[in-house]
C-alpha cells in the first residue's frame, strides 16, 4: 500500500505540480534568458524552440512514468534506489524544460496524462514480465534513444537559443550517464524488435508532442 501511494503521489506530482530543481538551471550560465542573443530571435524560432522545449518536458513526464512503474515493481532494493535516484535527477530536467517554456511564451503539452498512463503501463509490464535485469536493459535503451532525440535538438535550436542549447547538453549527458549506471547494475539487451516498437512509439509521442 506504501509503495502504491508514492506512486501515485510521483504521478499527481510530475503532471500538476510546479518543479523545484535541485541543480542550478543550466542555462542561467550559458546566457540570460532575456539577455541580448535572446531578444535577437525571431517569432517563429521562438515558437520552434518552444516546441522542441515542448517535446523534451514530455519526454522527462514519460521518464517519470517509467521509473516510478519501474520502482514499484520490482521487489529489490537496491533496483528500487537506483531508479529512485535516476527519477530525482530527472525532477532537474522538469523544472528546467518548464521555465524554458514558460520564458520561450509556450506551453507543456496537453496530453501529459495520457503520456504519463503510457509510460507508466509500459515500465511495469516490462518490470514484472521481464524481471530486474530486462527492466534495466529497458532503461538503457531508452536512455540511449532519449539522448540520440537530444542531439538531434541541438541540430535543430536556433542557433542564439543559448539558454535552451545549455539545458539539451546538460540533459544529454545525464541521460547518457543513466544509461551506463543501468549498464553497470547488470541490464540486459533488449530484443531488436522490442528496440523497433520503441523507436516507433518515440517518433508517433514527438510528432505529437510538437504540436499539441
Amino acid at each position: 500500500m506504501d509503495a502504491l501511494l508514492i506512486a501515485a503521489d510521483s504521478a499527481l506530482r510530475t503532471l500538476f505540480a510546479q518543479h523545484h530543481a535541485n541543480r542550478a538551471n543550466p542555462s542561467h550560465a550559458a546566457a540570460p534568458s532575456t539577455g541580448p542573443l535572446a531578444a535577437q530571435m525571431t517569432d517563429a524560432e521562438k515558437r520552434e524552440a518552444a516546441a522542441l522545449m515542448r517535446v523534451n518536458h514530455v519526454g522527462e513526464v514519460c521518464a517519470q512514468a517509467l521509473y516510478t512503474a519501474q520502482a514499484l515493481a520490482t521487489r529489490d532494493a537496491r533496483l528500487r534506489q537506483h531508479l529512485t535516484e535516476a527519477c530525482n535527477e530527472e525532477t532537474d530536467h522538469l523544472a528546467w524544460t518548464e521555465q524554458r517554456l514558460k520564458e520561450l511564451g509556450g506551453r507543456t503539452s496537453l496530453l501529459n496524462p495520457l503520456w504519463y498512463v503510457g509510460a507508466f503501463g509500459i515500465g511495469y509490464a516490462a518490470a514484472k514480465l521481464g524481471g530486474n535485469r530486462m527492466s534495466l536493459g529497458f532503461v538503457v535503451e531508452t536512455e540511449r534513444q532519449v539522448e540520440a532525440h537530444l542531439q538531434s535538438h541541438m541540430h535543430r535550436l536556433p542557433e542564439k537559443d543559448t539558454a535552451s542549447r545549455a539545458i539539451v547538453a546538460t540533459m544529454k549527458a545525464d541521460e547518457a550517464r543513466h544509461a551506463q549506471e543501468a549498464l553497470a547494475a547488470g541490464a540486459a539487451e533488449l530484443p531488436a524488435p522490442v528496440k523497433g516498437l520503441m523507436k516507433l512509439a518515440s517518433k508517433v509521442m514527438t510528432g505529437v508532442a510538437h504540436r499539441v
